[in-house]
């Protein structure tokens, strides 16, 4: 049995996390869900700007939706949402087979909706009517203004892929504010089954602070925020809101592991994924993180429910002078902004392609 396939036994799903329409062509999604048991897809606008990007294959969709009057944004989602909805019929068969637990693919409101609620709940509600799949997440920042989006969504019946969590405080925050919106449809007596993730960055952890903490504590950070949360959210699942929920029939938002790609090179290429095995939850890994897994992964101890030593390790980091508090909105602030520079290449790229494609002057 694979490195993968032991992933998935132990209760954990494998993602990708990547999508290009080169590989739903060429069957090489196909291939990772029958070979290393992918059963789901994240995506971002950086990986649809390097996929628009590296091929020619969105070239004669491109020139069709500006024939059409499509450009910027509207341009950009009738894409990514034609590779996404490709993904998703790819998925549907586990999504069947799980009950709708699992194969999601996910797609993001603009990153520029990060801090505008009311903008953000009526873009998440108009892209998952547009695309059309029970089986499409749409991703929501767990941002301060993201919170109530989050809520209002969920509420609406939206399946929602919260992003842009660091701490254990914001993944908290985001984990309320699903299981208001669950409450608020149980008590209109609305179907209570709407699913959720809640995605927790973890290399870029180790990344704010390396060559600023002793040695030893390289490439530690990381894996000890997730042993925080992981033990929040196990201590959630036991909770008496979460247990009533689900005794009206409610499935717990799931906890997703994001941002796991090495950055070090000198650490190993699967760290945060042999570091975070847990059941019920996601991983979702790039590409490169994931061939490197099915290559020569091994399936390291289950996450202890309870943290382990979590909090020993944190305080070691509190002792070297890392503010952990001020370094997680740090991350979410940045990272909110490195999604809105990520975005706007995305469409420059975009637009760059409308024109080398001799695009009908004054579409473009």
């Amino acid at each position: 049995m694979n490195a993968t396939a032991k992933l998935r036994d132990i209760g954990q799903s494998i993602w990708l996390d990547n999508i290009t329409r080169d590989l739903l062509k060429s069957g090489t999604l196909a291939k990772y869900i029958s070979e290393w048991s992918v059963t789901g897809l994240t995506s971002n606008p950086t990986i649809f700007e390097h996929a628009f990007k590296n091929s020619s294959l969105y070239d004669e969709s491109i020139q069709k939706k500006v024939r059409e009057g499509k450009s910027d944004e509207p341009l950009f989602f009738e894409l990514a949402i034609e590779d996404l909805t490709a993904a998703a019929d790819l998925f549907r068969s586990v999504y069947d087979k799980t009950n709708g637990l699992d194969g999601f693919v996910s797609l993001e409101v603009s990153p520029k909706l990060a801090f505008d609620t009311a903008a953000t709940i009526a873009a998440a509600k108009m892209l998952h009517s547009k695309a059309n799949r029970p089986n499409l997440y749409i991703k929501i920042p767990g941002t301060k203004e993201g919170l109530p989006a989050i809520e209002e969504a969920i509420f609406a019946g939206v399946p929602v892929n919260v992003t842009l969590l660091f701490s254990r405080e914001q993944y908290v925050a985001a984990a309320q504010a699903y299981l208001r919106g669950i409450e608020r449809r149980i008590k209109a007596g609305l179907n209570p089954r709407v699913e959720s993730v809640a995605s927790v960055f973890i290399s870029r952890w180790d990344g704010a602070i390396a060559g600023k903490v002793p040695p030893n504590l390289n490439n530690q950070l990381g894996l000890a925020i997730g042993l925080r949360i992981y033990k929040a959210y196990r201590d959630l699942l036991d909770s008496n809101p979460w247990q009533r929920i689900c005794n009206y029939g409610a499935r717990p938002q799931r906890l997703l592991w994001a941002s796991t790609g090495t950055k070090d090179p000198k650490a190993s290429d699967v760290l945060y994924i042999k570091g975070l095995a847990s059941p019920f939850t996601v991983n979702t890994m790039p590409e490169g993180t994931l061939k490197a897994f099915a290559d020569h992964g091994e399936v390291g101890d289950l996450l202890p429910a309870n943290g382990g030593n979590g909090e020993e390790l944190l305080a070691q980091f509190t002792k070297a002078g890392i503010d952990l508090d001020q370094l997680a909105a740090k991350l979410q602030t940045d990272g909110a902004a490195s999604f809105v520079k990520s975005w706007e290449s995305l469409l420059g790229g975009l637009a760059e392609k409308v024109r080398s494609g001799k695009a009908p002057a004054g579409v473009a």
